[in-house]
């Protein structure tokens, strides 16, 4: 098998379409349904599942077997992951602040509101974010060095949010910390680890594809755009600019890096300190 499947990936790339619109369309009718719009934050993973199941069928017989397994896999392990943990962290939870603020806004309609600025955007967001995966699905290359330095940064990804995820789940869970800021774990090497993890699982998924030439050059706006959005956009960015007033937040900020994890001062420090006593 040689060369890129160009009229079959373009196929693909509808067929991707329909699925992240069609998750997108089932979240909106349940959160009409509920009457809160949270749930389309557990549609964000389950759509990136969507679409890897829907690339995978659709790229059948065009792309190398292994790589269309391979990220097929990592999509859904990722996502599906990520649904589940919000899904939790959300239960017995009414709307998030976020969405009610923003539909305070809507000229008309709240629920049409909602569907254009929300469901729709993210729709397509997904679609944009997920052209690794697609891509991946139709490169003829075998698997190689690419796809096994792509694994072994999406398993360091999902690794760090997942931890980070947890330490943060565990630390709000003891009533002790009630308004305290979370500064251990890998939430002291960066302040975002989950959005650092996200970051990587993305950039894994993206060297899955670079074994093609031609799938890493139609791929390349994914993991571009997802670190965007974490960094610029719906993530980094808004959380800090909700939490700064936040009692620790400033003193937190300073002495933490911001995205890239970096070792924490006080670890520096005692890596600084001379040694005492003689040598032995």
């Amino acid at each position: 098998m040689t060369g890129f499947p160009w009229a079959a990936f373009a196929e693909g790339l509808g067929w991707a379409v329909l699925a992240a619109f069609g998750v997108m369309a089932a979240t909106f009718a349940v959160a009409l349904a509920k009457g809160v719009h949270r749930v389309v934050d557990v549609a964000w993973g389950v759509a990136f599942t969507a679409v890897a199941a829907a690339s995978y069928a659709a790229s059948a017989g065009h792309g190398d077997d292994g790589r269309r397994l391979l990220v097929t896999l990592a999509t859904a392990g990722w996502g599906l992951r990520l649904a589940v943990h919000i899904a939790r962290r959300g239960r017995g939870h009414g709307e998030d602040p976020r969405y009610d603020r923003m539909l305070a806004k809507a000229p008309g309609s709240r629920a049409g509101y909602a569907l254009r600025t929300v469901y729709l955007v993210q729709g397509a967001l997904v679609w944009v974010v997920s052209l690794p995966v697609q891509a991946a699905q139709y490169a003829p290359e075998r698997l190689g060095g690419w796809a096994a330095a792509g694994g072994a940064l999406w398993a360091a990804g999902l690794a760090f949010e997942a931890v980070g995820d947890h330490q943060l789940a565990r630390f709000k869970a003891d009533p002790a910390n009630r308004g305290r800021i979370m500064d251990r774990g890998l939430w002291a090497w960066t302040r975002h680890p989950n959005y650092f993890g996200d970051c990587l699982v993305w950039w894994g998924l993206y060297a899955m594809a670079c074994a093609s030439p031609q799938a890493a050059a139609v791929a390349a706006p994914g993991p571009l755009l997802m670190t965007a959005l974490l960094v610029f956009g719906s993530g980094k960015r808004l959380l800090e600019r909700q939490m700064a007033d936040r009692p620790g937040y400033a003193a937190y900020a300073a002495r933490t890096s911001g995205f890239l994890p970096r070792p924490p001062q006080v670890l520096l420090a005692r890596l600084r300190r001379p040694l005492r006593g003689p040598l032995k």
